[in-house]
This record gives structure tokens, C-alpha cells and sequence, in this order.
């Protein structure tokens, strides 16, 4: 009590909970590799538990192969799902959506000017 007078008390349950601070773009990517790594690690140590069925799982799904160099250590994508993914929701992807908003940008603008010249009877 003698640190926070209990009129401070009274002011921050008034107040209520302060909101958690949002993640910048880079903290938002770095702790999504992160506790990825750390889930895909898990992952493998259940997958060569005794727990696991391995004869199961691998009855159920389409590439053994695949499955079990993920179990080794492989990656979990492959070269060309990797790819497909930067095209997709890269850096390549932001500039087609940039181009694609400047150009609608652009006809919006020539509309707008044609629609001036026709009211203005020009």
C-alpha cells in the first residue's frame, strides 16, 4: 500500500485492462517462423514417439516418401511450393496489387474527367 496510494488503484480499475500492444509487420513474420520451427519440431519428436502409429498414418497418406523426410528433418514444403507461395503472397504479389489499384485509380480519374466534359456540355 505505501508504493500505489488507493486512489491510483481506484484510477487504473477505471480505466480497465490496457489493450496489448499490436505487432509490427516484422515482429508479426518473426514469431510466425518461429513458433512455426517450434511446431514442426514438436511435431517430429511426436512422430517418432512410441506413441505414434506410423503404420497408420502412412496408410493414409499420399506420399509416404515425402512424409518420412519430413520425419528425418526435411523441409515441409517443397521447392516449387515455396514458389508458388512468394508469387502468390510475396513481395511479387504486393507490386501486381499496387499496379492493379493504380490502374483502376487511373480509369476512375478518366471517368470522372469525361463525366465533367459531358455535364459542362463540352
Amino acid at each position: 500500500n505505501w508504493c500505489c496510494p488507493p486512489s491510483r488503484k481506484v484510477q487504473r480499475f477505471k480505466l480497465g485492462p490496457t489493450p496489448p500492444r499490436l505487432l509490427t509487420e516484422e515482429e508479426f513474420q518473426l514469431q510466425g517462423e518461429v513458433e512455426t520451427r517450434k511446431a514442426l519440431a514438436e511435431l517430429r519428436s511426436f512422430c517418432r514417439s512410441p506413441e505414434f502409429s506410423a503404420w497408420t498414418t502412412v496408410s493414409r497418406i499420399q506420399s509416404p516418401k515425402r512424409f518420412a523426410d519430413f520425419v528425418g528433418g526435411a523441409s515441409h514444403v517443397t521447392p516449387n511450393e515455396v514458389s508458388a507461395h512468394e508469387r502468390e503472397f510475396g513481395l511479387e504479389s504486393l507490386c501486381i496489387d499496387e499496379q492493379l489499384f493504380e490502374e483502376d485509380d487511373d480509369d476512375d480519374d478518366e471517368e470522372e474527367e469525361e463525366n465533367i466534359s459531358d455535364s459542362s456540355g463540352g
